[in-house]
């Protein structure tokens, strides 16, 4: 006897309801999962002075537009940032420094504590203690300085642009606080590191940092830069 047409369809929707409570509750279960496996520390600091393949820093600076430098006129250090971007609990102060920090050890709230900076600018060792005294010991420098980004092609940037530009890791190098005051928003024809062994990866995080955001550079700039690079031609640009 065959079943009757009515109860055939009435079961055909309880297998589809069923099929789809099951997949629902997968989903969720994942969903859950998801969350689960969140970081819910320190993300991983980007990889130290890591390099492109190619091309040479000389090269891309060859590329670079030159010109003058624009009026600082309504610059503000909140034109680019309020304060420190995020990545999940941590901010980008306490990431730099655990990427350029030696034996580092870190808070419950993602800070950086303690470690040890090999300092790039100035070639001293500083052993780094968090506190109000001496947490400025070791300080995070805009190796492109924002200021000078605004009077070099920033102006044109979108709010969104000058946020990232101001907290890129390619941007960002821990040094010795005393050095980065000094160097202050000067470029390349004004400052150059003490310790001459890092001038090169300087001015090629410049040029990879002008690059990515579309900036220029002034002649005297340009003509610092290339004097530089002569000592290591085949100088390659960091890629973060």
């Amino acid at each position: 006897m065959k079943p009757n047409l009515k109860v055939r369809r009435l079961v055909v929707v309880l297998i589809v309801a069923i099929v789809s409570l099951s997949s629902l509750a997968y989903d969720m279960a994942q969903d859950e999962l998801l969350v689960v496996q969140e970081p819910r520390h320190a993300p991983d600091a980007p990889a130290k002075q890591e390099l492109s393949d190619s091309p040479t820093a000389q090269s891309i600076l060859s590329s670079l537009e030159v010109k003058g430098r624009a009026p600082k006129t309504g610059y503000e250090r909140a034109q680019f940032s309020s304060g420190w971007g995020r990545l999940a609990e941590c901010d980008l102060r306490n990431i730099i420094l655990r990427r350029d920090l030696d034996d580092t050890q870190t808070d419950d709230n993602c800070r950086v504590v303690s470690g040890t900076l090999q300092d790039p600018y100035t070639g001293a060792q500083i052993e780094f203690t968090r506190g109000k005294t001496t947490s400025d010991d070791v300080q995070i420098d805009h190796v492109v300085a924002l200021s000078n980004a605004w009077q070099t092609g920033a102006q044109q940037l979108s709010s969104e642009q000058r946020r990232s530009f101001a907290n890129d890791p390619l941007n960002l190098v821990a040094v010795d606080g005393a050095a980065n005051q000094q160097k202050s928003d000067g470029d390349a024809a004004t400052w150059l590191p003490a310790d001459k062994s890092f001038r090169c990866q300087y001015v090629a995080r410049q040029i990879a940092v002008k690059q990515a955001y579309s900036l220029w550079v002034t002649s005297a700039e340009k003509l610092a830069m290339e004097t530089v690079l002569r000592r290591c031609p085949g100088q390659q640009i960091p890629v973060q």
